[in-house]
């Protein structure tokens, strides 16, 4: 049964929902499965915060037994959801204490993750409000990765991203405020695409850190994220920000080739006084090889990097501002998010709209980079993964010290929206996963998916497996 059990829960959510579909097995038995699986593996890792072993075994049932007329793209799939996402009955903590009360109704993705068949099995672990690259919660525990659990996952996201990795389930909605998907999927070895700011939606609230939070996947291939953005992807009149439609759809777009792109690679981090990491440079430039083998025109350039710090740090301090004025205990936070609120009462609401409007500004100047290229390549982050415990005792300025190597090629895509990925890209020697990022023009998250695509066909990374889970 074990072994059984991998082999289903390692298949990722396109193949799954196959199996549903063709009656091959049932979505009482994936989720049971994947709950199986949660028992045995989750107390090493700490991905969920909660499991809802009776609500998505129920659920399963319902979609068992729905027509076939009725069914979406995802029925009886279990998933998982980032526990800054409401799921209706749970309470959402983001990551902390100080809220108490089971919120009424589904956030708008849960809603659709729901109304395309998918079962929410459980919520994952996450830093309080998101803030930190590194999954660790004074309240809820440490995540671990999958690849050596002495290492963090990443963050915040971390706990979606540990779930997944280790196949527990197929896939998990994640947030992404300054790398908060991509430094996870790097660290985890998976697939995870921040997509352009507006492009699905934050309701209840108007948005996520402003306009710097985005809402997506973690997942084990291209294919699977195109699938759940073709589900995803939509705003609501309450979005304050809403991206141009994509013309086709996602997993459409996969079927046409991207022809011939120009491609820039630097290894040049967008915050001064950071290196990468040597095995990050090699992976950089064996992608580069590869991509000229699939006929890119593929050079190395050197960005002239707007300076984003005042633009993320005033919207970082006014989303953390807003979600902690909306929790039921305060006095529950922890003492580093205090810290941050100390530092955010500072910055008045004025400033943070002039820090939208900065960053609207570097967004337009990064808009010329892509004049003379079609995508940008460059590592997704300068360290390796860290020993768990980063945070530990660590007050407010050494956890910022501590997260700058982590955010040094992610956070300036968040200030200026553009769509950025995750892209596997081999083994370093201490046996955790390798990564490039590919940034794209704005709104264009089509081609940054059929460059991935490729790259996963060329090297395919879905079938490795962490070696503590594998069985």
């Amino acid at each position: 049964m074990d072994r059984d059990d991998a082999e289903l829960m390692f298949q990722g959510v396109e193949r799954q929902a196959e199996l549903v579909r063709t009656g091959k097995v049932t979505s009482r038995a994936l989720v049971e499965a994947a709950l199986r699986r949660i028992d045995r593996f989750d107390p090493a890792l700490g991905a969920f915060r909660v499991v809802l072993a009776e609500q998505a075994l129920a659920e399963a049932d319902a979609r068992d037994a729905q027509a076939e007329q009725g069914r979406g793209p995802l029925h009886g799939v279990p998933i998982a959801v980032k526990d800054e996402l409401d799921v209706a009955g749970q309470v959402t903590t983001f990551g902390g204490a100080a809220n108490r009360t089971p919120v009424a109704a589904d956030s708008e993705s849960v809603r659709r993750l729901r109304g395309a068949g998918a079962v929410v099995i459980g919520k994952t672990t996450m830093p309080e409000f998101g803030q930190w690259p590194f999954t660790e919660s004074d309240t809820h525990g440490t995540a671990h990765n999958p690849w050596d659990t002495t290492r963090t996952p990443g963050g915040s996201s971390g706990g979606s991203a540990a779930a997944v990795a280790a196949g527990l389930v197929g896939a998990a909605l994640g947030g992404d405020g300054g790398g908060s998907i991509r430094i996870p999927a790097a660290c985890c070895g998976l697939f995870g695409l921040k997509p352009q700011r507006g492009r699905v939606s934050t309701a209840p609230n108007a948005h996520l850190w402003y306009a710097l939070g985005t809402v997506g996947p973690l997942t084990r291939t291209v294919r699977d994220a195109a699938l759940l953005y073709d589900v995803l992807a939509g705003t609501t009149p309450t979005d304050r920000w809403s991206a141009r439609p994509v013309t086709t759809g996602w997993l459409r777009a996969l079927e046409t080739p991207p022809g011939r792109l120009r491609i820039g690679y630097s290894a040049k981090p967008a915050v001064p006084g950071v290196r990468p990491h040597p095995e990050h440079v090699v992976a950089l430039l064996e992608t580069v090889r590869a991509l000229r083998e699939l006929g890119h025109d593929v050079r190395e350039v050197n960005p002239r990097y707007p300076d984003a710090t005042v633009p993320f740090a005033a919207q970082f301090c006014g989303g953390v501002r807003a979600e902690a004025a909306a929790v039921e205990r305060p006095d529950l936070l922890e003492p580093r998010t205090r810290s941050t609120l100390a530092l955010a009462r500072m910055v008045p609401e004025s400033a943070v709209e002039r820090g939208i409007r900065a960053g609207e500004r570097l967004a337009e100047r990064a808009d010329r980079m892509f004049t003379s290229m079609d995508l940008l390549l460059t590592p997704v982050v300068a360290a390796r993964p860290r020993p768990v415990g980063a945070l530990d005792g660590a007050g407010l300025l050494t956890a910022l010290a501590r997260s700058r190597p982590m955010v040094a090629y992610t956070a300036l895509w968040n200030v200026t929206g553009h769509p950025a990925a995750s892209v596997p890209a081999g083994r370093g020697t201490d046996g955790l996963p390798l990564a490039v990022q590919l940034v794209g023009r704005r709104d264009d998250e089509v081609s940054v998916l059929r460059v991935a695509a490729q790259l996963e066909e060329a090297r395919p990374w879905a079938a490795r497996r962490p070696p503590l889970t594998d069985s």
